[in-house]
């Protein structure tokens, strides 16, 4: 064992105390930030999660839910009003794409996923999402942090501070995102009022160079013992600092994140480099940096990091206000044939019961055509639909070959077992071993969860 990996090694046990980290990190604060049980409160089927962020909002009706009533009224006004969104719109504007069944399931997909379809026998479909505003930073959040408005902690921070990570070595919780950020930027994976510590890390996948992924994570002009020593007086200075401010968390997760950073070094070139893998993985997840930050999220899942978000670009990709036959299918294929190597893979290696996979976007689209400025001229798009979408979920303990709700004959709107992101969130914790109302952190004198004070496990899509 060398300095280096003896030094993580001791630093591992002391700070997280055998694996109690949430416990002693409350011990050395002298607070009492936990008021749920330590660890998991049962044995939950998943004990990592890929969260598939298809940011912009995908269209349900284009999707995994068809709805034969548009093309008959292709053209013609709905009968009803249409539900207010975020821009005007208009008539029925019917899919443009192919809708098939796949798998002994039947699932409808869509032919803008003609690989992912492969799986359908493996994925819970939910058509009856809804959100609360049709506006992408407040949805972002709500989907996030399970609030559209107030600073709370994503779900990735929660899930880290509850079970920890497997490797000390790397993040908890991983935020890839090709191109720069999504709209909201950082504050999609905040720790908010948790310890700094599990805050979500940045990665921007648009680099092939694993080495270049993670800007200075080794120092080129310091040997390992010349660091070693830099890295032991700067913590030393920063614990007589802290010892004379009792209660400081950000100043603990401040030190815990040097902590961390110096540890990278063993091992986050090497996660990161899919060259590593074999050629026919590699040809499997196929290329682009959407599918290949696919590949990295099971390469990170194997590594025990804990929860890994892979977004599809910087911006909204999914923002099809114009032209969806072109828009829709485009953003489809840089992502297809990845997230069906993803499941078949996780599946291959004996992960994919331990591993739960969330596709979503932020809210869906109209089933009517977006009018253009001024609410004249049809733009062959659809605008934000908050009332009614769909998502889907695999692996982890999910029942593979659900379809979950609906929505209205046209799909604009959940009708038949509404699901929220709280329901949601409850769900996901649920198979994670939590009871997510006794999940809660202390703060401001008062205790905090992330479903607030909603939410009901969706116990139909569990197996």
């Amino acid at each position: 064992m060398n300095d280096q990996q003896d030094f993580s090694r001791r630093l591992f046990l002391q700070r997280t105390g055998m694996g109690f980290g949430s416990l002693a990190l409350n011990h050395l604060l002298g607070q009492e930030s936990l008021s749920a049980e330590s660890g998991a409160h049962f044995a939950g089927k998943a004990k990592h999660v890929i969260h598939v962020f298809l940011n912009g909002g995908m269209s349900q009706v284009d999707t995994f839910d068809p709805k034969p009533e548009l093309t008959k009224r292709a053209g013609q006004m709905l009968p009803f009003e249409n539900l207010q969104t975020e821009r005007k719109t208009g008539v029925a504007l019917p899919s443009p794409f192919k809708f098939k069944k796949h798998g002994e399931s039947g699932i409808p997909i869509s032919d803008i996923f003609p690989h992912l379809s492969q799986c359908a026998d493996d994925m819970a479909v939910i058509r009856s999402m809804h959100v609360e505003l049709p506006n992408h930073e407040m949805s972002l959040m709500l989907m996030n942090s399970g609030d559209q408005r107030l600073v709370r902690p994503s779900f990735g921070s929660w899930l880290t501070w509850g079970m920890g990570s497997e490797n000390q070595n790397l993040p908890g919780f991983i935020a890839l995102c090709p191109g720069g950020y999504p709209v909201g930027g950082a504050a999609n994976w905040r720790s908010a009022f948790l310890p700094g510590v599990h805050q979500g890390t940045h990665v921007d996948t648009s680099k092939v160079d694993p080495t270049k992924l993670i800007n200075h994570v080794r120092n080129s002009r310091l040997t390992d013992p010349e660091q070693k020593a830099q890295f032991d007086l700067l913590q030393s200075l920063n614990e007589r600092h802290l010892s004379q401010r009792p209660g400081e968390v950000s100043l603990e997760g401040r030190i815990r994140s040097f902590e961390l950073a110096y540890r990278m070094q063993i091992e986050a070139t090497d996660a990161f480099d899919v060259q590593q893998e074999p050629k026919h993985i590699q040809e499997m997840y196929g290329k682009g940096p959407q599918n290949r930050q696919l590949l990295m999220a099971r390469r990170l899942i194997e590594r025990g990091v804990r929860f890994v978000q892979t977004w599809h670009g910087s911006g909204q990709p999914w923002d099809s206000h114009a032209n969806i036959k072109n828009s829709h299918r485009n953003v489809a294929s840089q992502c297809d044939q990845g997230l069906a190597a993803l499941i078949m893979d996780l599946k291959q290696r004996g992960l994919l019961d331990e591993t739960l996979i969330l596709c979503t976007g932020e809210f869906g689209r109209t089933p009517s055509v977006e009018m253009g400025t001024g609410g004249t001229g049809a733009s062959q798009g659809r605008d934000h639909n908050h009332w009614g979408f769909s998502l889907w979920l695999a692996g982890g303990g999910i029942k593979g070959g659900t379809i979950y709700g609906a929505t209205d004959d046209f799909g604009f709107k959940a009708v038949e077992t509404p699901v929220s992101v709280h329901d949601l969130h409850a769900t996901m914790l649920h198979l994670l071993g939590y009871n997510h109302e006794r999940l809660t952190y202390r703060f401001a004198g008062r205790d905090y969860r992330l479903t607030d004070l909603y939410g009901k496990v969706i116990n139909e899509i569990i197996a």
